[in-house]
């Protein structure tokens, strides 16, 4: 594989493939927060792309060493997603319904856990890329995963004003329909893998 433009040309769509879920999940969050100061929503799109750089990465390093392993293990990564947006999904709806005074107007970041659930759950299928860059060697590797990291994190940016948006708009409905909206993309993300 030779460095060119067909290389960066295909980095970058791999990155805007592997965005989509964190950039609805971005749009469910700003949803549910809409608002959220301008660093936390930096900092909720900067772990989307730090988690999107990672994968990639280690699904490489899996392929590179234990390969067997990882094919085996590439069967249960949807359900991992699924059942990490699914358990999210469900407690923004619940929280929604049950906390009569929520909390709109304090700009308030997600926690730390919950961050690091939606970091794994929208990228744990780029593990998978470590397939398609399999054969690149590791300074190539390491700039197609910082292509897809930017790519996502540049989405997310976009998913979070969209989700601002609505969320004025929608205002105590807004968290409800985050809620669904992960739901949703998990159910996508397994019924993907069961029937291809």
């Amino acid at each position: 594989m030779d460095w060119n433009l067909f290389f960066f040309i295909n980095c970058v769509l791999l990155g805007v493939g592997l965005a989509m879920d964190a950039f609805s999940v971005s749009i469910a969050n700003c949803m549910s927060h809409p608002h959220m100061s301008k660093s936390s929503i930096i900092l909720m799109t900067g772990t989307y792309g730090l988690f999107q750089f990672l994968m990639p990465l280690t699904g490489w390093l899996c392929v590179r060493t234990i390969v067997h392993h990882f094919k085996q293990f590439q069967t249960v990564i949807p359900w991992i997603a699924f059942f990490l947006l699914l358990y999210i999904g469900l407690k923004m709806i619940w929280e929604s319904i049950h906390e009569e005074e929520k909390q709109e107007n304090t700009g308030k970041a997600l926690s730390f856990g919950v961050l690091m659930v939606q970091g794994i759950a929208t990228s744990i299928d780029a593990l998978s890329t470590g397939f398609a860059i399999a054969q690149f060697p590791a300074e190539m590797a390491l700039t197609a995963s910082l292509i897809i990291a930017a790519v996502t994190f540049m989405i997310c940016m976009g998913g979070a004003a969209i989700g601002k948006k609505l969320g004025t708009i929608l205002a105590r409905k807004a968290p409800i329909l985050g809620g669904i909206i992960l739901i949703g993309i998990g159910l996508e993300i397994l019924a993907g893998s069961l029937f291809p």
